[in-house]
């Protein structure tokens, strides 16, 4: 049976909109303090986008940050499709309704408190969850350690990058072409990190091939490791069945009712 869900509707309107990476845009939007003060690292919220009838499903997106005393809730999407199209097309004083909270975040094992350190892994449109991630460990008392990826230097938020050394996180940025940081992939810095340091947790969000690779390495290691899955979470009460994620002991979890953030050891990759 999966959990009740504590999620409704709530009004927003944008702030603020603009493109920051190629296809990639960070809307801020003004809700409630109710939902930005619900909004656990790593959940998710349903966005809904005006001005086309016609299309009934909701948005679903990770968060970067939720400022319960400013009313905010900064998302970073990909606008891939028409409805993210139309997303970032708003303008400030738009708006309609998000639902929310929806999910479960990420949370840090025994063992992972001050005094430990922590990795997070991002690829891609990942990274802003990821973001949230490391903020939660920073405040635990964890050092942390953050590999992000991207495809080139054009399609990097690089304002993830800065809030994450605003944190105090050593970054490491690799690049497939190597326009920016190192050329390669998330897998192989993370390869070299864990051979110079014993991490307590692992967190990761990305392509589901890239997460596959940190989960796999960090079993290797003996790490636990957390990855955030992306699905088509259309309905995000765990009643349409379309964003179902494959488990490793067999059978099929929720992705909006069990996830976002599973333990990476529980998922069939």
């Amino acid at each position: 049976m999966t959990p009740e869900s504590k999620a409704r509707a709530f009004d927003y309107v944008v702030r603020e909109v603009a493109p920051v990476a190629e296809g990639v845009h960070r809307m801020v939007m003004g809700v409630p303090a109710e939902l930005a003060g619900a909004l656990a690292p790593g959940m998710f919220v349903n966005v809904e986008v005006p001005h086309n009838p016609a299309h009934l499903t909701r948005v679903p997106l990770s968060f970067a940050s939720a400022d319960a005393a400013a009313g905010e809730l900064e998302l970073v999407f990909a606008a891939v499709g028409d409805a993210t199209r139309r997303l970032a097309a708003l303008r400030p004083g738009e708006g309609a309704t998000v639902l929310g909270p929806l999910g479960n975040g990420w949370w840090l094992p025994e063992g992972a408190g001050a005094g430990s350190r922590v990795v997070v892994v991002a690829g891609g449109v990942g990274l802003p969850p990821v973001v949230a991630a490391a903020r939660m460990a920073r405040s635990a008392g964890c050092a942390v350690d953050a590999v992000v990826g991207a495809q080139s230097a054009s399609r990097l938020w690089r304002g993830g990058v800065d809030e994450l050394e605003r944190l105090g996180c050593s970054v490491t940025v690799t690049t497939d072409d190597g326009t920016c940081g190192l050329r390669g992939f998330t897998t192989d810095a993370l390869l070299g990190l864990m051979g110079e340091h014993a991490y307590a947790a692992c967190l990761t969000c990305g392509p589901n091939v890239m997460m596959a690779g940190v989960a796999r390495i960090a079993r290797e290691g003996g790490t636990f490791c957390e990855a955030s899955l992306e699905r088509m979470m259309t309905c995000g009460f765990g009643a349409c069945s379309t964003c179902n994620v494959a488990l490793a002991r067999g059978g099929y979890a929720s992705c909006c009712m069990d996830g976002p953030v599973f333990d990476a050891e529980e998922v069939a990759w």
